[in-house]
This record gives structure tokens, C-alpha cells and sequence, in this order.
């Protein structure tokens, strides 16, 4: 007869693997782009990587470690000129975690630029060498509050959300003048943020860009950005709240 501690430890590392070979709809992953994709010179089928910023936890006490790869590609590309606008279509399916692989298909809930998120992560009062990180009040794109000494997220005089090592956990909020939703089939657990507000929600700091398609919709998983003026420029270091769509 088998070891009966080995078998449990077998079932219960079985279970957690399990757990992370789908990722609940509705999961935020906040990540930041690995490298630039350009409409004047990306190509259809081109990878596209980031790297999750914060651990997401995920049902039964698992989670994805900060770090992990999220891989996707160009779905399509237009340039500039001709009297065209610039287009850049990219979609998100895959997860990497080590050597494991997770499909996903994920919708844009935010974009902001490589030098918003850096403005995130520098104290309001600037940068002082004598005062720790975990002492400084920051902002987070969207304009909500991050004491970090008091480990909150406030909006004015509310309690949003609590500030942790390398991000925030708070419940995703509803923002009906940008169309973007609050929880997904009434899951309301915390979600991680990274350097997002609460309610953050489509493009930060890309005048002239408009978000075209997020992908919760056909096409879904679609993410669609046009530039009407120039050329578009996605910056390595821009950072994105990516959400997993229901699955098909």
C-alpha cells in the first residue's frame, strides 16, 4: 500500500496545479510591457510580452507570482499615411508561469504610458533618501491616494483599497463614463492594482489615441488602438490592467 502522507501530498499539489491552469473571469493581471510596439514598424503575428507587477491571488489561496509572463501578439497593424489613420491591434492568451502554460483571453481595462507609471512610484513631496518607500504617499493613475505608512488606498475621504509590497489589493470599481464594469458575475474579492486606481479605466497619457476596442466584445480578446494624427507608439515600461474575459 502506498505512503497515505505521500498520496495527500500528491492530491493537494495536484489541486493547486489544477487551480492555476484557468484563471477566473473577471481577474485583473497588472502588467508592464516588456518591449515597444510602433504601427510603423510591428508586423502582424509579432510576439508581445509583460510581466505581471504584482502577485494576483486566485481562488483556494494559489496565485500568480509577480513576475510571470503574459505573452500575445499583433493581431494587426496599420501605419500612418495616405491620409489613413494608424491602427494597432494586440491580443493577450497566454499566461506563462515557469515551464507551465495558461490560455487566457483578456479585454484592456487600462493603459497608461511609461512615464505615468513611473510618476505613480515617486512621492508626491519627491523622492527623500532619509524616508523609507513604505513611509511615502503616491499617487496612483486615476488620482486616487496611496499612503503607503498606513497601508490604504483613499478617494477623498473613502477607503478603497490597501497598499502591499509592490502594489495594491481593492475591489474593482465601476466607472459608467468610460463603460468600464466593477465586479464580474458578482465576484467582488480584491483585485490587484499595481500603480492603478480603483476605478482606472482606458487610455492615461496617449493624447490623440483612442481606445477603438477593448475586447470584451467581438472580436473578443481583440485590443484596438487607433491614432488619427501619427504614428502609434506604445513604450516599453507602458503599463496595462489586463482582465480575463468569460470563457467561450
Amino acid at each position: 500500500m502506498k505512503n497515505p502522507a505521500v498520496l495527500i501530498s500528491f492530491l493537494f499539489l495536484s489541486a493547486g496545479l489544477f487551480a492555476q491552469r484557468t484563471i477566473p473571469a473577471g481577474t485583473i493581471l497588472p502588467v508592464q510591457l516588456n518591449s515597444s510596439v510602433r504601427s510603423d514598424k510591428a508586423r502582424p503575428g509579432e510576439a508581445v510580452t509583460a510581466r505581471v507587477m504584482q502577485d494576483v491571488p486566485l481562488p483556494g489561496g494559489s496565485k500568480i507570482r509577480a513576475g510571470a509572463k503574459v505573452i500575445g501578439h499583433v493581431s494587426n497593424v496599420r501605419p500612418a499615411g495616405n491620409g489613413d489613420q494608424a491602427e494597432v491591434s494586440l491580443r493577450f492568451d497566454t499566461v506563462a508561469i515557469g515551464s507551465r502554460r495558461i490560455p487566457i483571453v483578456t479585454n484592456l481595462r487600462a493603459l497608461a504610458t511609461m512615464m505615468d507609471v513611473s510618476e505613480a512610484q515617486v512621492p508626491v513631496t519627491g523622492p527623500d533618501r532619509g524616508t523609507s518607500e513604505y513611509d511615502w504617499t503616491t499617487s496612483q493613475i486615476g488620482g486616487q491616494v496611496n499612503y503607503h505608512d498606513n497601508g490604504v488606498i483613499v478617494e477623498g475621504s473613502e477607503l478603497v483599497g490597501h497598499s502591499v509590497p509592490n502594489g495594491v489589493l481593492a475591489r474593482v470599481s465601476s466607472n459608467p463614463e468610460k463603460e468600464c464594469r466593477g465586479d464580474v458575475d458578482g465576484d467582488n474579492h480584491l483585485q490587484p492594482l499595481w500603480v492603478f486606481s480603483s476605478d482606472a479605466c482606458g487610455l492615461y497619457g496617449f493624447p490623440g489615441v483612442t481606445l477603438l476596442h477593448a475586447g470584451r466584445t467581438n472580436p473578443v480578446g481583440q485590443i484596438t488602438l487607433i491614432s488619427k494624427t501619427r504614428n502609434l507608439n506604445i513604450r516599453a515600461g507602458s503599463g496595462m490592467l489586463l482582465r480575463v474575459n468569460n470563457a467561450k
